[in-house]
């Protein structure tokens, strides 16, 4: 029989394990300070044959993680588009894992999917996507983009009369899939796992904007059923593509249908929730489904991407399943359907209750005054390090993106390791236009003023530690 009083003395000591870790985080160096190798002792070794108590088995864990711990909550990391976690979020995921809620069925679980319909209806209006729109709460940005490519595929091949359920891709139509050349790579690996291969790359600007000229003469060397990719925030120049012109092509194409239009918005989607920044995303709400991460810039706990699908009966058929022993929802189609119809998922945690709890405690204008705080904070960083000597911005900086080179590759090189040293903040390196570059991502919700003014002394004594390169 289960024993309340045995979770009492664990959860405790989690919470206050967690609540030192929170504390740590205004000062703490952010990078790890002890690589997975050498923690390999604390945590590895054989198992023991005798058994911990929890509370203690806790405790060894906290204590042997921590030098190994990313400060990545810290308003002062700035590494590859990772958010903090807003307090309500992070309470309701503890919820979540206490309620132990199998999210697969409405039947089964009425309160959590209850709670995730209101957040996937608060999040369509809130970024200005077709209502009624389907929904479905996904691992993260990856497997939203696989969802919403995978409804794409099942449609583009059911139009052309293939039934993709029960003959697969063997011997069918080959789908045609484009993609602007500066993509994330992640819809590659989509691609890969849809059994659609490589796609055919299209020309971008300066900024890594799909030229849509460029993709309606791509889209008519070709024929057959076809699915374009577009992007709303590019990972480097956080640059979107012009969704009117390129959706514009994409419906021309064909004599019946068109391409059906992908929007990967890992972070980008958010443009559209804060009246600053919304111009950025016009004109996607035009497109058949949209793929996006609550926890970039939504700031909810980690394992929560959300894929929205225009074609309800395309994302169902393509991911559902049915069986005689689940109680499947009566509406069908045309009801809000069961949580496992859209995703690759029979079952799994309640991800969007944090979802609900993060843009509950929000309100619209929370949500417009957290997006459009991220973007002010990414021009005041470019601004200021931009007028350091030998600092350069390479990318326009529209939205939450800013990219920088310090002279030659290697003295950007030897700013990047001496920022990692230094602790004070991280920005993660990477390459771009064929430069080595140093990248900043602004998506954590307390990232504030004197952060930045943090940043942008580090990159000055950076900059002074690197004045031989």
């Amino acid at each position: 029989m289960l024993r309340p009083e045995d979770f009492t003395k664990p959860l405790d000591r989690a919470a206050e394990h967690a609540r030192r870790w929170l504390e740590s985080l205004p000062s703490r160096h952010v990078g790890p300070t002890a690589t997975a190798d050498e923690l390999a002792d604390a945590f590895g070794g054989e198992l023991p044959a005798a058994g911990l108590d929890a509370a203690s088995t806790i405790d060894l864990l906290a204590a042997a993680a921590e030098p190994g711990l990313m400060a990545m909550a810290s308003g002062r990391f700035y590494g590859w588009v990772i958010g903090g976690t807003l307090p309500a979020a992070m309470a309701a995921d503890w919820l979540v894992s206490a309620w132990d809620q199998n999210t697969g069925l409405r039947f089964a679980t009425p309160a959590v999917v209850a709670a995730e319909e209101a957040a996937a209806r608060w999040v369509v209006d809130l970024l200005g996507l077709p209502p009624g729109a389907d929904v479905g709460f996904a691992t993260g940005a990856s497997m939203a983009n696989f969802c919403g490519l995978a409804a794409a595929r099942w449609r583009v091949l059911e139009r052309v009369g293939w039934d993709l359920n029960g003959r697969g891709l063997g011997g069918g139509p080959r789908v045609r899939v484009l993609v602007g050349a500066e993509r994330h790579d992640t819809i590659d690996m989509a691609l890969r796992m849809l059994g659609l291969g490589a796609p055919e790359t299209v020309d971008v600007d300066t900024q890594g904007r799909i030229r849509p000229e460029a993709l309606a003469a791509a889209l008519d060397e070709g024929e057959g059923p076809a699915v374009v990719c577009l992007q709303a925030g590019n990972i480097h120049s956080g640059a979107f593509d012009p969704f009117p012109e390129s959706i514009a092509a994409a419906r021309e194409y064909g004599e019946q249908h068109g391409a059906w239009v992908h929007v990967d918005g890992a972070f980008g989607l958010w443009a559209a929730a804060s009246a600053a920044t919304r111009h950025l995303m016009a004109g996607a709400e035009a497109a058949d489904s949209w793929g996006t991460d609550a926890h970039k810039n939504l700031n909810v706990p980690y394992d929560c991407g959300i894929v929205v699908c225009r074609d309800v009966v395309a994302l169902r058929h393509a991911l559902g399943l049915h069986a005689d022993y689940l109680v499947h929802d009566a509406q069908g189609d045309h009801g809000p359907g069961d949580p496992f119809e859209k995703v690759p998922e029979l079952s799994r945690r309640a991800r969007g209750v944090p979802v609900w709890a993060a843009l509950r405690s929000l309100g619209r204008s929370g949500v417009d005054a957290l997006v459009a705080g991220l973007a002010a904070h990414a021009s005041e960083l470019a601004r200021r390090i931009g007028e350091l000597p030998g600092a350069e911005v390479l990318n326009d900086v529209v939205f939450s993106q800013v990219t920088l080179a310090f002279g030659s590759d290697a003295r950007t090189q030897a700013v990047a390791e001496y920022l990692a040293r230094d602790g004070r903040v991280w920005m993660s390196g990477s390459r771009w236009h064929d430069r080595g570059v140093l990248r900043i991502s602004v998506a954590n919700w307390s990232s504030d003023g004197e952060d930045a003014d943090i940043a942008v002394e580090a990159v000055r004594d950076a900059l002074a530690a690197t004045e031989g390169f």
